[in-house]
């Protein structure tokens, strides 16, 4: 399991931070982008803004930096809150997923206490 944990940190690293090329590329990723989430960092809440509102088979999974599911919201609406009050202080990975579980945009966001 700690294998597989590792080799999940790294990869998402890597897809998280791959994709950095010139402004021209970036700027075209972050129009294709669905989701705005703010703020970052958060203390006690972050809110989840999905542009072109999502199918509601769409799901939110978050993540604790080990690979640890923490969340999973199955209905999603244009815009949905997480409460923060019981996360710790650290890094933490979403993952926004189709009705198939592919994802379709994934993304990282800190708790600050």
């Amino acid at each position: 399991m700690k294998n597989f944990t590792i080799i999940f940190i790294v990869a998402l690293f890597f897809s998280l931070n791959g994709n950095a090329q010139t402004n021209t590329a970036s700027t075209a990723q972050e129009v294709a982008r669905i989701v705005k989430y703010f703020p970052n960092p958060a203390t006690t809440y972050i809110n989840f803004e999905f542009r072109n509102f999502l199918e509601k088979n769409h799901t939110l999974q978050i993540y604790n930096f080990l690979g640890k599911k923490i969340l999973d919201v199955q209905e999603l609406t244009s815009r949905t809150q997480v409460n923060l009050t019981n996360y710790t202080r650290g890094v933490y990975i979403f993952q926004v997923k189709d009705k198939s579980g592919k994802v379709v945009e994934s993304g990282k966001f800190h708790v600050e206490k």
